[in-house]
């Protein structure tokens, strides 16, 4: 069990701050709303809501979010500045996320001042933001290379003209455990906060250090968004906490993929394939030993349930799969084999993998009908597909498909080639069955511009969902490969 010096922890949300600060990211006012409303409905205690003087942009989605009626405190960034403060009052904030450089470097070559005119600055704007009625978190950047003793000071300062909570910020993230446990006692004469940057992989430690010494709050962002190497990850401080020290954080856990993925999708910026709790190989398991200990009990190979965290385990075929895995795989896609016929799947399955590929739900599927000796007539064979993209040109796709024997044309337009096509197939399927996509990979297996791309999709229908593949060196013909074959098995009575 950790030592906690409060009674609950803080979570103090900055994706929609520094978060959106990761290089590329821009979000718009309506989607910062869903994701607050993601956020809050988590267990979030405060949502820091983007930089209010940043944009008119920025000032419309605070506005927006402080008027959804979330049961979250939500903050606004601001510097030392009336004008910034005026922002984030006028706007409907609850709270400013005060921040003034405190560190010498940070002083002099940035702001070209001295310690005493930044304590005024600080202090002044203190004053002002409790006079707007707002709740103060007055913050120190780069309060790690800070003069310690300068920086209780302004701390001290600021907490006798009404700051409510204070920051400690390792802004470049070159903080150990060993001086987190050092400089964190001396600065809790007020709630403290501590926001780590990941520069040297360092930022959760720290952070877990920091709550441990006495911080009340932890500033985090989803899936560690943040500039250059990023923040503090909600979802792996929140999982670790409850996990490994047994703190009841508050936070809903069983809603933190689905904000991971939906925050992921909305910035484009993808999850790392072996990103703690919500990478895709994170509860998945290919090697024989460890899906067959897991499908035994979980346990053996997991040291928490996937639903904890809202997502199911996945056993994966290749080459260093098992019988048993195998036969649960087929088992799944509604399959009875005696011992002879999951042997020669098994083999099978292994030669797939030893080719070096990934074997997808349509890849079993094949290799099982040939092996139980299995006929299925398609249920839909596709007999043309054009595309149409290009400069000035919005991308779009027909198709020609024959479903349950009768020819079906459909068209459709996407935000690109790829898209189109696939929103094409999707419509021209419509009457047999409403199939998703619910994940789209793409790989080059051979270099240079004539390479053979690999296409993985995976597609969901009433709940059932599965994976198939094409390969091509053209990227629609794969894409469109692998959608037909799926949708095929998809389409197809099971058993």
């Amino acid at each position: 069990m950790i030592a906690l010096f409060v009674d609950k922890i803080r979570f103090f949300d900055t994706t929609l701050r520094d978060g959106e600060q990761t290089p590329g990211v821009s979000l718009k006012p309506s989607q910062k709303v869903e994701i607050a409303t993601m956020l809050a409905e988590l267990g979030v205690s405060t949502i820091e809501a983007g930089s209010a003087a940043a944009s008119e942009g920025e000032r419309e989605a605070l506005r927006l979010i402080a008027g959804a009626g979330l049961s979250a405190e939500i903050a606004t960034f601001v510097r030392a500045l009336p004008l910034d403060i005026d922002y984030a009052a006028d706007c409907g904030a609850d709270c400013v996320h005060l921040v003034v450089p405190v560190s010498d470097l940070h002083i002099g070559a940035k702001l070209r001042k001295s310690r005493e005119q930044v304590c005024e600055m600080a202090w002044n704007a203190v004053e002002y933001a409790k006079e707007r009625g707002l709740v103060v978190e007055l913050s120190g950047e780069d309060a790690s290379r800070a003069d310690p003793d300068y920086l209780a000071g302004l701390f001290r300062g600021g907490v006798e003209r009404g700051a409510d909570r204070l920051c400690f910020c390792d802004t470049v993230g070159i903080l150990t455990p060993e001086q987190v446990a050092s400089v964190i006692p001396g600065l809790l004469f007020a709630p403290l906060s501590i926001h780590c940057h990941d520069d040297l992989g360092m930022a959760m430690t720290n952070t877990l250090a920091a709550l441990k010494a006495g911080a009340s709050a932890a500033h985090v962002t989803v899936n560690g968004l943040g500039e250059r190497a990023g923040n503090t990850p909600i979802e792996e401080l929140v999982m670790a906490l409850e996990v490994l020290y047994g703190v009841q954080t508050g936070i809903r856990t069983d809603g933190l993929y689905h904000v991971a993925t939906a925050v992921s999708k909305m910035t484009g910026v993808p999850l790392p394939l072996n990103k703690a709790i919500v990478g895709e190989m994170a509860f998945t398991h290919e090697s024989g030993i460890h899906a067959h200990g897991v499908l035994r009990n979980a346990s053996t190979y997991e040291p928490i349930r996937p639903e904890q965290v809202g997502r199911t385990r996945r056993i994966l075929l290749g080459k260093h799969s098992g019988t048993a895995s195998v036969q649960a795989a087929l088992h799944e896609l509604g399959y009875v084999c005696d011992e002879g016929q999951i042997a020669e799947i098994v083999a099978r399955v292994k030669a797939i993998g030893d080719e070096g590929r990934r074997v997808t739900d349509a890849d079993l599927m094949a290799v099982a009908d040939s092996v139980l000796d299995l006929v299925r007539e398609p249920v839909i064979t596709l007999k043309q597909v054009t595309v149409v993209s290009g400069s000035n040109v919005i991308p779009t796709a027909s198709v020609t498909l024959t479903v349950n024997g009768g020819e079906v044309t459909c068209a459709a337009t996407g935000n690109g080639p790829v898209d189109a096509a696939i929103e094409a197939l999707r419509r021209a399927v419509a009457g047999a069955g409403d199939i998703r996509l619910e994940d789209y990979q793409v790989d080059a297996i051979t270099g240079g511009t004539d390479a053979l791309v690999d296409v993985t999709v995976c597609l969901s229908k009433d709940g059932r969902m599965l994976t198939s593949r094409g390969a091509r060196t053209d990227i629609i013909m794969g894409s469109v490969e692998a959608m037909v074959s799926g949708m095929n098995r998809l389409l197809e009575e099971r058993g």
